[in-house]
């Protein structure tokens, strides 16, 4: 039997101590007096909201809005409840957010890359680009993108980039997939994901490239398959007289917040990837290069799985704010989480618990977004991404 010490502590008192830290009685009292302040607050709001009629709580979400929103994903009337609208909002917000994260990546690794470029020139425009973009307010950049899509020419007058793309003033037309057999295509989305399951596993098998060009050509075969089966089929928007019928359309306020958001945040991007990538000693480039790698190699390789410590957290950090950036929509017209949440609280009156709905729903989002990137952070990020 082991004798315990008169000057030992108490076998919980560690577990108290980080709870309470070195001063337990102030951190009681601190605590006991937060929660009679939000009480007394709490108790305050809640006779304010008595005294003009408004009965506190969320069963308001089951009462019909009354309004009409310009841009829904899902099926949306006046007649819907206001917890309908607020996931009309939040679908909204996600696509735009997703859509901007995936786009801003895009370019900000192509503006990362060539701001490296030994091409003097190539690398001063990246340079007033990037300096550009990031000392200017992103509001004022919406405003700029949302004044420019307005300004395109009417529809009969559509602008016509690429076959099957068109700009105008009414919105933004794309080519679209449409699905004729759901069933058949979900069958194939099915069997595609267990044969890319199968290349994954056998992936430390195969070399990169290799496993790229396999990937690639599942996905080729599986949509070859589904078309010729008449599955899916393209839909391309015509212009017809004074509109554009067919494929898929986007208003000018998701356009102009989609390329303020992106644009804004591939400035950035680029700033982290080339930081990402001159964080890798010099020396290691050489000794790959007189190993007999060519460049993409060493990038892939070597590199890129060293840059990616310095790059995935930045970039975690960067998809947050573009996430929360999304909220200044109500700026420029787009039906977003933050403005139907502002019209709920202004029908309703139920301003406190709309915010603590809001609040709920984007702390959600960047929780969800931050234990996302962490796990790839440790997954790949530390122990490289190359086999």
């Amino acid at each position: 039997m082991t004798a315990i010490s008169p000057d030992a502590p108490a076998p919980g008192a560690p577990l108290l101590k980080n709870l309470l830290g070195e001063r337990p009685l102030t951190q009681i009292v601190l605590f006991v007096v937060l929660v009679t302040a939000l009480g007394l607050l709490g108790r305050a709001m809640v006779s304010n909201m008595a005294r003009v009629g408004i009965t506190p709580g969320f069963a308001f979400l089951s009462r019909p809005t009354n309004f009409g929103i310009g841009e829904t994903l899902i099926a949306y009337s006046p007649e819907s409840s206001f917890a309908r609208a607020i996931l009309v909002g939040l679908l909204n917000t996600l696509s735009v957010s997703i859509a901007g994260c995936v786009l801003a990546t895009l370019l900000g690794v192509a503006l990362g890359m060539a701001r490296m470029s030994a091409n003097p020139l190539l690398s001063s425009i990246v340079r007033a680009y990037v300096e550009l973009i990031r000392n200017t307010p992103l509001l004022l950049q919406l405003f700029f993108w949302s004044a420019s899509f307005k300004a395109l020419p009417a529809t009969r007058q559509a602008l016509e980039p690429l076959p099957g793309f068109y700009l105008s003033n009414r919105g933004i037309y794309l080519p679209a997939l449409q699905i004729e057999d759901g069933r058949m295509v979900a069958t194939a989305i099915l069997a595609a994901v267990l044969v890319l399951f199968a290349l994954w596993r056998f992936r430390r098998r195969m070399s990169g490239t290799l496993a790229g060009a396999a990937t690639l050509a599942v996905l080729l075969l599986f949509a070859w398959g589904l078309a010729s089966a008449g599955a899916l089929r393209a839909d391309i928007p015509v212009l017809k007289g004074f509109n554009i019928a067919g494929g898929l359309s986007l208003t000018t306020e998701f356009g102009a917040l989609l390329v303020g958001l992106f644009v804004n945040a591939s400035a950035l991007i680029a700033e982290i990837v080339r930081s990402g990538i001159q964080s890798v000693p010099r020396g290691q480039w050489e000794a790959a290069e007189s190993l007999g790698l060519h460049r993409a190699q060493i990038f892939r390789r070597i590199v890129l799985p060293q840059a990616l410590r310095v790059i995935t957290p930045l970039m975690t950090s960067n998809y947050l704010s573009l996430i929360k950036n999304s909220s200044l929509a109500v700026a420029i017209g787009y039906p977003d989480l933050v403005s139907i949440i502002n019209t709920a609280a202004n029908q309703t009156g139920q301003a406190l618990e709309t915010i603590l709905i809001m609040a709920s729903i984007y702390l959600t989002i960047s929780l969800a977004v931050s234990y996302a990137m962490n796990r790839y952070n440790a997954r790949h990020a530390l122990r490289g991404l190359a086999r």
